[in-house]
């Protein structure tokens, strides 16, 4: 008999006397490591907010895993208390939708100036007067801002007019990869560049930087006997270049490699095969691969951050199927799949067809729902019940969300004229794994990041009477539903819940601790977060 996912990971603990995984590449704020650059990173940025901006514009740039999202989200945690913030996660908006989403974060009505951009702007303007008259600051952070279009960036650039005769009304934060010090380097971005009061490039970890980060995720998880050599250390941080992201996966790797061969003290040559195995294409090889790959199924992350989009009305083809999977859909994943370089991934799409039915059948298939009848109509529609118990959503998100949540999705990608569907089966802190054309691929982060703006499809299950707007007050086994995943032993699971006070106090904190908007609204993204541990495929976290 094999062992489950949820023994191996204590099995794999208890060998090193670790309360948790300490090198989960999901963002937690309990293992933070703040290198001095990281500190100096997050001064700027404070600064910029504060007397510093002046309402320009404060840069922060870093390659991909060098921690910016996690300085974000310590930016949050310290803003003052007169300070609002408006966070966009994925920029990858028209100038029209990108103040839609400011003003969204902002929490304002938008009834009747939705699509306009004057009208957009008159609201935005109307609030930040009233929040300067209130003696507040309102900041607007954009993270991954080298996705923003040259329209919407010139867009945000027209947001800094906004102002009194004495004083700028909004100060914006630009977090982006390096590419964004290019953009802005360009004779047409001067205006936007002439505006940036503070800027930052957050580089990697030196070697001994890189050890200390090593030691204080290691004891934070709860290790007291540090399993790295001197020799293995220099290792991790030569093939990870002091990049965090990369440093987490090599060390996990080769955790998961000395608890395989039952080591407790690991030296370079360990750390080397590890980093093969973690960083290139090729399938595990030697001694470390059999026992190496038995136990990689053990790391599983949660979370969500999700949007519903309108669909056409459209009869669903599995409407009589049923949502009672007993056992996880587990992919059957091909054991060697192709690798493509960014070249190959564009000319592969440039030859495939633009249907995204072979996609959405693989989709329907994993969660064990009739595929046969399933046409193009209807996979394009994604209609929000798509059968009793059965949920689609459909919006735009990053691809760390998509693998925190942990679930498949199909991603519509794009090469020029060409546009495909393509199911994400997998990803890591460097590839993922797409089924395109029905074959598993494997490419960077970076080369899928060129073709895909963030668009997204995934199906989750639950009970046939949830409501995505329950209201105040509200009661109902949709309530106790809710209740039970929120706090088991707080609340009562039957039909007598009632969404009150205390339900709606529990519901912000699962947001922020999800990361979704903390505003006590049981809408369909915190539905699905909750949905999130429930029964069904799970996609691959480490890709062998």
């Amino acid at each position: 008999m094999g062992t489950s996912p949820i023994n191996g990971t204590r099995m794999y603990l208890e060998h090193y006397g670790l309360q948790q995984p300490p090198f989960s590449i999901t963002p937690d704020p309990r293992f933070v490591f703040l290198s001095e650059r990281h500190r100096d990173a997050l001064a700027h940025l404070l600064f910029g907010i504060g007397q510093g901006g002046g309402g320009g514009f404060v840069q922060l740039t870093g390659e991909v895993g060098t921690g910016k999202t996690t300085l974000c989200r310590l930016l949050l945690e310290q803003l003052p208390e007169n300070t609002r913030a408006a966070l966009v996660l994925n920029p990858r908006l028209s100038p029209v939708e990108l103040l839609e989403t400011i003003c969204e974060e902002l929490h304002l009505d938008l009834e009747g100036a939705r699509g306009s951009v004057k009208a957009l702007v008159d609201r935005l303007n109307a609030y930040l007067l009233d929040a300067y008259a209130q003696g507040l600051c309102v900041v607007l952070i954009i993270d991954e801002a080298q996705n923003l279009s040259v329209e919407a960036l010139e867009q945000v650039r027209l947001l800094t007019n906004l102002e009194t005769p004495t004083q700028k009304l909004l100060q914006i934060i630009l977090l982006g990869q390096p590419e964004l010090r290019e953009m802005l380097a360009r004779p047409d971005m001067r205006q936007l560049a002439q505006r940036i009061t503070a800027r930052y490039h957050l580089t990697p970890l030196n070697a001994a930087e890189t050890g200390e980060y090593l030691r204080h995720r290691y004891r934070v998880a709860g290790g007291q006997r540090f399993p790295f050599t001197a020799a293995a250390v220099r290792r991790i941080h030569k093939h990870s270049i002091g990049v965090p992201r990369l440093v987490n996966v090599i060390a996990e790797r080769t955790l998961l490699a000395g608890y395989a061969h039952d080591e407790t003290k690991l030296d370079a040559r360990w750390v080397d095969r590890a980093a093969r195995e973690a960083l290139a294409p090729s399938r595990p090889r030697g001694p470390l691969a059999w026992p190496l790959a038995a136990v990689l199924a053990l790391a599983a992350l949660t979370g969500a951050g999700w949007a519903w989009w309108p669909r056409a009305a459209v009869t669903p083809p599995v409407a009589t199927a049923k949502a009672a999977a007993k056992e996880p859909a587990k992919p059957s994943v091909a054991a060697a799949p192709t690798r493509l370089d960014e070249d190959a991934l564009q000319a592969r799409l440039q030859q495939a067809d633009a249907s995204p039915l072979p996609a959405w059948r693989e989709l329907l298939a994993l969660w064990k729902l009739p595929a046969a009848d399933a046409d193009a109509t209807a996979a394009s529609a994604c209609l929000p019940v798509l059968a009793p118990g059965v949920y689609c959503v459909r919006g735009r998100a990053g691809l760390d969300k998509l693998a925190a949540q942990g679930r498949p999705a199909l991603l519509r990608l794009h090469s020029g004229d060409r546009e495909q569907w393509a199911l994400l089966r997998g990803a890591d802190a460097v590839s993922v794994r797409l089924s395109l054309g029905g074959q598993d691929l494997d490419t960077s982060r970076v080369a899928l990041e060129h073709v895909w703006a963030g668009e997204y499809a995934t199906l989750w299950r639950g009970p046939d009477y949830l409501d995505a707007s329950l209201p105040v007050g509200a009661t109902g086994p949709a309530v106790g539903w809710i209740g039970q995943r929120l706090a088991p032993g707080k609340f009562t699971a039957d039909a007598s819940s009632t969404l009150d006070a205390a339900m709606i106090e529990a519901v912000r904190r699962f947001q922020r601790a999800r990361g979704l908007d903390s505003d006590g609204v049981i809408g369909p993204e915190t539905l699905l977060a909750l949905s999130s541990a429930d029964n069904g495929p799970r996609m691959l976290k480490v890709l062998e």
